[in-house]
């Protein structure tokens, strides 16, 4: 059996279109009512493929997608943050930096980008077919210690997703493959997925927490509600224990989840959210600086200014005059 793009391309969505193809790239387009993605997809070698991943979405698709056994999946996430939820309510997050090892043993139920942007790498791997090519590549160097079946016993021990949180190694495998010259990808992707798979070959697993029942959905959305509460209520401040008995929440829990889903505490995100939006009405609206101080839930325009410099890099008057790019 040959490893078709055709067949990993439920993975994504299956209502994704092709929208270009040439010298052996195709680019996938997916859209919905929370914004768009591109996939543009690469063979590395038979039952290798590479695909670049760029959404600006909040939800991917919300479909079961049926198992795959014999494949298995490597994500890494650039920029952003990856919400998947599987079919038992279990939810999984991959932030900025981190990878992610798996078989497609389990069905997920959704997809999600909780900062409605998500930059990665996914690598997936038919093992028979990749185990052959990588065999035929090691011939050429007079063998290789690369067994992918191994490596899949370390890192996938009963199904579980193997986490390892953003790691320098990690970090250099992948940086370079995001700046690779077009002309060069065939040779160079051959070359990094070697260096990855003698990374995963020598890594021990046990250094890394395995994450399977990470959130459950209940808590996930819970935590959903807060930080919509939060972003439509800027001007009230409420504090944890006040959020913590609002929404029946136990305070750990509380500040955990938020952390995985949205990537900061929320003591952080909201302070950053806050700015961000300030910055908005700076350009859009023609309200004063004290005025959406206040709107933002500052009742000194000078510590608003303070904190939107420490965010920005420059002072609310000289963002609202800057020239846009």
């Amino acid at each position: 059996m040959n490893m078709k793009f055709q067949d990993t391309l439920d993975f994504f969505n299956p209502t994704t279109q092709k929208i270009a193809q040439k010298n052996g790239c195709t680019v996938y387009q997916m859209s919905n009512d929370t914004g768009k993605g591109v996939i543009t997809h690469y063979q590395v070698v038979p039952g290798i493929e590479l695909f670049y991943n760029n959404f600006h979405m909040k939800n991917g698709y919300n479909e079961n997608k049926l198992p795959k056994p014999d494949v298995m999946e490597i994500n890494h996430c650039r920029v952003g943050r990856f919400e998947c939820e599987l079919s038992n309510g279990d939810c999984i997050y991959l932030g900025e930096g981190d990878l992610s090892i798996s078989m497609l043993t389990n069905t997920t139920r959704e997809t999600r980008f909780p900062l409605s942007q998500y930059h990665g790498i996914s690598l997936t791997f038919y093992l028979p077919q990749a185990a052959k090519s990588l065999a035929a590549v090691g011939a050429a160097f007079g063998g290789m210690p690369i067994d992918l079946f191994q490596i899949r016993d370390k890192m996938c021990q009963s199904d579980t997703c193997l986490v390892m949180r953003t790691k320098d190694t990690i970090q250099h495998i992948f940086s370079e493959l995001y700046k690779t010259p077009t002309e060069l990808m065939p040779y160079y992707f051959k070359i990094k997925v070697l260096e990855l798979l003698f990374f995963l070959h020598s890594t021990n697993p046990s250094e890394y927490k395995r994450e399977r029942r990470y959130f459950y959905k209940n808590q996930v959305q819970t935590i959903k509600e807060i930080h919509a509460y939060m972003i439509q209520n800027l001007g009230q401040h409420l504090t944890l224990e006040e959020l913590s008995q609002q929404f029946s929440i136990p305070m750990t829990s509380m500040k955990t989840c938020f952390k995985a889903v949205y990537g900061s505490s929320i003591y952080a995100y909201m302070k950053s959210y806050r700015i961000q939006a300030a910055a908005a009405l700076l350009r859009e609206s023609g309200k004063s600086i004290t005025e959406i101080a206040s709107q933002m839930g500052y009742d000194n325009p000078s510590k608003f200014s303070e904190a939107f410099k420490k965010e920005i890099g420059v002072l609310p008057s000289e963002y609202r005059n800057f020239p846009l790019e």
